[in-house]
């Protein structure tokens, strides 16, 4: 085997001892440093309680290919899902690709399967919501009227601080994400007036750390947003594309990427390329899901809960 292949495998089995599919993530943040612990389903809910917000992901609305036929009813499904919560959720975020062409009608379909959640619903768009013929107006229209620039903002909750980033306007090399020098620097400003005490939470559609670049599965100056939210004590970066749970920490910031709601993607480094994949019939649901979020301001205890549509 060669060198090549040895940092190969190596890769791939860190990866996926990352993909946590079917349980819940207890993440306590004390004194800026996070340790996990594994909880099934049924006990991650019963240990949220304080402030829960939702993040859902990817729902391709208008995609009709084999790895998912139906798209939408998945994503009932996921609002289903969403109503069953113990508690709850203050608001949802959703992080993008919430059509596959950014059609009108897949827009609408959306919104009248997300509404069904009665949530307060923040987006940030993905590459699939910009590709009309005017590059994204269609999506700012609906979702961007008080954000900046390409779509980008940022709002306050129950003690937290909450920023909406856009990285697929531009894309480089290989589909990598970028931010660009003009939101990097209205990025800088907003951070300003905060405390470092307070809690960040930051959200856009392809990651802002670096998961595989070979796939565009990383941000090419995610670092230096990065930077920017490093010096606050609890730090949440929040991103979907990926289709698939992965979650690591770096100091006091911890990453977590969301399941799809319509199809997943192969494990990183394990297929050709990324795109939809096609698995059993009786596994897909198991592959798709939503997550919570749950902050406990007094003691910054943070809870990501990975809820599968099944299992």
């Amino acid at each position: 085997m060669s060198r090549d292949e040895e940092d190969g495998v190596s890769r791939r089995g860190a990866l996926e001892c990352m993909l946590w599919a079917g349980t819940g993530v207890l993440w306590t943040v004390s004194g800026g440093v996070p340790r996990s612990s594994m909880l099934g389903i049924s006990e991650a809910n019963a240990a949220a309680s304080g402030f829960t917000f939702l993040q859902i992901s990817d729902s391709h609305i208008g995609f009709n290919k084999p790895a998912n036929p139906n798209v939408l009813a998945t994503l009932d499904e996921a609002i289903v899902k969403i109503g069953a919560l113990p508690q709850k959720p203050a608001f949802m975020i959703h992080t993008g690709d919430i059509t596959h062409l950014s059609k009108p009608a897949e827009f609408d379909d959306a919104a009248q399967a997300i509404g069904k959640a009665k949530l307060e619903t923040f987006y940030v768009p993905g590459e699939h919501d910009i590709i009309d013929e005017n590059r994204g107006k269609m999506y700012l229209d609906r979702y961007g009227k008080n954000a900046k620039g390409a779509g980008w903002y940022s709002f306050d909750s129950n003690g937290v601080h909450f920023i909406g980033l856009v990285n697929v306007v531009d894309l480089k090399g290989g589909g990598l994400g970028t931010l660009g020098d003009e939101q990097l620097a209205w990025l800088e400003n907003d951070l300003k007036a905060k405390s470092a005490s307070a809690p960040i939470v930051v959200f856009a559609h392809i990651p802002l750390w670096t998961v595989y670049p070979q796939w565009g599965w990383g941000t090419e100056d995610g670092a230096r947003a990065l930077d920017y939210v490093k010096g606050f004590g609890s730090v949440t970066v929040l991103n979907g594309h990926i289709h698939q749970v992965m979650q690591k920490v770096e100091g006091n910031v911890t990453f977590h990427t969301a399941r799809s709601t319509a199809f997943p993607q192969p494990a990183p480094g394990t297929a050709p390329s990324p795109g939809p994949m096609k698995v059993a019939d009786d596994k897909l649901r198991g592959l798709l899901g939503v997550a919570s979020i749950n902050f406990k301001p007094g003691d910054q205890r943070l809870a990501i809960i990975d809820t599968p549509l099944q299992g």
